[in-house]
């Protein structure tokens, strides 16, 4: 697992604040690998999921930090989004 994965899993850890996720989401930071985030919390992972969202490790840090809301990536072409988009208005509310 890279040091971004770990970084973004402790981020978004933080930012569900010990809660989980209603449904399951897949993070892919290119070059770098993927983490879940389900009922469970946040966690490093390849698993299927609800909705797969694909992006650079500067638009994930991004959206963590506050910098660029989620829907703003998607709409500029820097957030790919595959599958069940009401599962990511969910995440993005979640990442907001």
């Amino acid at each position: 697992m890279s040091d971004t994965v770990t970084a973004a899993v402790a981020a978004l850890t933080e930012k569900l604040g010990g809660d989980g996720f209603d449904g399951t989401a897949k993070m892919t930071i290119e070059g770098e690998g993927s983490l879940i985030i389900d009922e469970n919390g946040c966690r490093a992972g390849d698993d299927d999921a609800d909705v797969t969202l694909t992006a650079s490790a500067e638009t994930f840090q991004a959206i963590l930090e506050g910098e660029i809301d989620p829907t703003s990536a998607f709409m500029s072409g820097k957030l790919a989004i595959d599958g069940d988009m009401s599962a990511a208005m969910r995440l993005a509310q979640v990442l907001s």
